[in-house]
């Protein structure tokens, strides 16, 4: 049975092979603008706009109403986590600009932004899916696991109709296909 903790989770798959893509840039050094800047609109749209919204918004708050720490602990690690990842975007954003303004050097800021998402999501990740889901899973009864995937189906209607989340899927695959041969 799918549960709401199963649907965050699925989430990160494509979100791991967004970031594999992205350490294949870096790696590669890769000077395609239009590419970094697609990688970053998924970071923005996809991994915090829609997946954290739905930790954020829905499944942190249920933790907290039945019992957790939202100021300790792992909701707490996690909120923190997820502030400083946008502040990694915001930086590969600042350095996407700058570049296209003819500032070559911020390459190399823009690669250490991408590298330090990808270090730090890597680790939130393995995070959530080792601790804080299966915290979840005994905290919440499969009735509220249930009410709270209809609420993550619900956001996607309201903010991600016409296809959206689809797009972001064939955005990271169309990037694998260039980075991860």
């Amino acid at each position: 049975m799918e549960t709401a903790t199963k649907d965050l989770e699925n989430d990160h798959v494509y979100i791991l092979r967004l970031i594999d893509v992205m350490e294949q840039m870096v790696l590669t050094v890769s000077t395609e603008i239009a590419h970094i800047e697609m990688a970053v609109s998924l970071i923005r749209n996809y991994a915090d706009g829609y997946h954290h919204a739905k930790e954020e918004h829905l499944l942190f708050p249920l933790l907290v109403k039945k019992g957790l720490s939202g100021d300790h602990g792992p909701i707490a690690v996690m909120l923190l986590e997820h502030a400083e990842g946008r502040k990694f975007a915001k930086g590969m954003e600042d350095e996407l600009n700058n570049i296209k303004q003819g500032d070559e050097s911020s390459l190399t800021v823009l690669y250490e932004n991408m590298q330090g998402y990808i270090d730090l999501l890597r680790s939130h990740i393995l995070k959530e899916n080792n601790v804080l889901f299966p915290l979840a899973d005994k905290t919440l009864s499969p009735i509220e696991q249930q009410t709270l995937l209809k609420a993550f189906a619900d956001l996607e209607k309201i903010n991600y109709n016409h296809g959206q989340l689809q797009r972001f899927v064939n955005g990271i695959v169309g990037l694998e296909a260039v980075y991860m041969g």
